[in-house]
């Protein structure tokens, strides 16, 4: 299961989508989110999970890879399903008790977990097709205009940036834990939910441990360096819009407003 979560990882490839400016795609994210709540039909998601699908062919991520990333938040979809199908008041279709499905519940249920399924496969390529320090610059580059107000948003797009970076090496961290504590004889699956949760203690407490380990180690790597902060600070690669990115922003505007559209006249 550990294995399986997939944010936060960059997808080494020569495509079209890796290569859009880093800036455009994380607009482009927010406007694909957008799109998913102003979605009021199923024939807007069908626009959206066209669009979608065709970045992931463009993008030449393995459709497998994008897939696995949905296994952690497997149990959050199927309950909000649930939820959705036996809390919607309408016209029963069938009930047991206090318990009821309702035809209303169960398009409410489809409708919440395909817009879920789609907002993280979105969300997740935009980590996939972007590298941790291209999307460290982009962020900062964005939010510039609030230096003029005091706020450092060299040092708020590096955070982010390490936090996304090193959510695959705490995930492989924990998977040792674990696999080591399993070794040892620990048992994380049977007993009560209280059980269970104690049990997690003998991998939190050394999670932690490595966690500080981590940043002390990458705290000296950087003063190593000299690292002083933002200012002053220069590039190798200047990140200039291209003609792939204004058609790439065309595309996005012209999806949102047909989006919006099917909102609005369906």
């Amino acid at each position: 299961m550990i294995r399986d979560i997939t944010l936060g990882q960059y997808y080494n490839s020569d495509s079209l989508i890796h290569r859009l400016d880093p800036r455009l795609k994380i607009i482009a994210v927010i406007l694909f989110i957008a799109e998913l709540f102003v979605a009021g039909s199923f024939i807007g998601f069908a626009l959206c999970a066209a669009a979608l699908s065709a970045v992931i062919l463009l993008s030449r991520v393995p459709l497998a890879f994008i897939l696995r990333g949905l296994k952690p938040i497997l149990l959050i979809i199927i309950f909000t399903f649930c939820l959705n199908i036996f809390m919607v008041d309408g016209r029963v279709l069938w009930k047991w008790g206090f318990l009821q499905i309702t035809e209303e519940g169960i398009y409410t249920a489809v409708f919440m977990a395909v817009r879920l399924i789609l907002l993280i496969i979105g969300s997740s390529l935009l980590t996939f097709t972007t590298k941790p320090i291209a999307l460290t610059d982009g962020i900062e580059r964005m939010i510039s205009p609030l230096n003029r107000v005091g706020v450092p948003t060299h040092e708020i797009a590096m955070m982010m940036s390490i936090a996304l970076r090193f959510i695959p090496t705490l995930l492989e961290e924990t998977d040792k834990i674990i696999k080591a504590q399993q070794a040892r004889g620990a048992d994380f699956e049977s007993g009560n939910i209280f059980r269970r949760a104690k049990a997690l203690i003998p991998i939190l407490v050394p999670l932690f441990i490595s966690a500080f380990r981590i940043a002390q180690d990458l705290a000296m790597a950087m003063e190593a360096r000299c690292y002083r902060g933002g200012k002053g600070r220069t590039r190798m690669h200047q990140m200039k819009f291209s003609g792939a990115d204004m058609a790439a922003a065309g595309v996005s505007a012209v999806f949102l407003a047909a989006v919006i559209a099917t909102r609005v006249y369906l």
